[in-house]
């Protein structure tokens, strides 16, 4: 079966398409024959080595759908044959608050969606919603269930709120932008880019800022009134920006961090304004399933850039770091 695999010849890494054996389900298990897989920012960061725990020839991809096959022993017969998304999550835990030590994500270090066949426990299976296509559906694992948890877990967004989504583009900023209009907030975004400003705008946002502009946060804040809840993927200095604009007894949730580490913070104001900064990643396997739920009760679909046949991937990834995308990037094994 054809795969996107990383090397690390000479310790550097690289990614081929390469030939590798059509897996077999263990006791458990079932066969998925992929349909679709959809790239997020972790596979970039693999393909340039900025990854913890790379593994020589593991498959890449987080994200995917497909038809199930096969069936390892006992595995209930009713599972042969339905379209099913894929939970990215391995060994969360029993602890809903927190991910234990072991916990990791399929793409590495176990095969993950980037090929035409793959091999997950039973209970990493969910049924496709009907509303969805192939392709929709492997848009919203890793992307939707860190959106989520960040949004209604973490944050506790509600009806009627205010919400500052940072760095609005990538998939988590979309999909929480999606989560929140949906739920009835009042959303704002922030880009370099006019174009996704506009976008965002199309998609329920009510107003978009330029991060670049020294007062975007005077901005903000003068025409939201002040944020309830911020979703930020950005981390440095843009930390104290959104703490300007967040209203006193508001949350900031952290789900990454492109610009690193803050050269300053206000501790100051932080504790005064009783202002709480949250970290969030990913998310347990009821925030799964309860993701997967809020989408199908709302009817939503995910934004999709594009969709590129499994060929063409080497050129998606490149893509992916390029950051110019609005919303997520798609591989078809149909469309070959």
């Amino acid at each position: 079966m054809k795969a996107l695999t990383l090397t690390l010849k000479d310790s550097k890494p690289q990614l081929i398409i390469s030939d590798k054996d059509k897996p077999s389900p263990g006791s458990g298990e079932v066969l998925v024959r992929v349909h679709a897989a959809a790239l997020n920012r972790r596979d970039y960061w693999i393909s340039v080595g900025m990854y913890p725990g790379l593994q020589d020839g593991v498959t890449l991809g987080s994200d995917g759908s497909g038809v199930v096959e096969e069936l390892g022993e006992g595995v209930d017969s009713e599972w042969l044959g339905r379209k099913v998304c894929i939970n990215p999550n391995i060994d969360w835990g029993s602890n809903p608050q927190v991910q234990e030590k072991s916990y990791n994500i399929l793409g590495m270090p176990s095969d993950g969606t980037l090929a035409e066949y793959l091999t997950v426990p039973v209970d990493r299976l969910i049924e496709v919603p009907d509303h969805l296509s192939m392709e929709e559906a492997a848009s919203y694992p890793l992307a939707g269930l860190t959106a989520f948890r960040a949004l209604f877990t973490k944050a506790g967004v509600e009806k009627g709120q205010k919400v500052l989504i940072t760095g609005i583009g990538g998939g988590v900023s979309q999909m929480a932008l999606q989560f929140a209009v949906a739920s009835g907030a009042e959303v704002y975004v922030t880009s370099s880019s006019e174009e996704k400003i506009t976008k965002a705008k199309g998609l329920g946002a009510i107003h978009g800022f330029d991060y670049k502009d020294e007062t975007w946060a005077k901005q903000a804040t003068k025409a939201s009134g002040g944020f309830h809840a911020i979703i930020d993927s950005v981390g440095g200095d843009n930390i104290g920006q959104c703490l300007k604009t967040l209203r006193p007894g508001g949350k900031l949730i952290i789900y990454g961090a492109t610009q690193g580490p803050p050269s300053k913070l206000n501790v100051a104001a932080l504790f005064w304004n009783q202002q709480q900064v949250l970290g969030s990643t990913m998310g347990n396997d009821q925030e799964f399933v309860d993701m997967f739920t809020f989408v199908g009760d709302h009817q939503l679909k995910p934004v999709v850039d594009s969709i590129k046949p499994f060929d063409q991937v080497l050129d998606a990834v490149e893509e992916m770091g390029q950051g110019s995308q609005m919303g997520k990037l798609v591989i078809s094994f149909q469309c070959d």
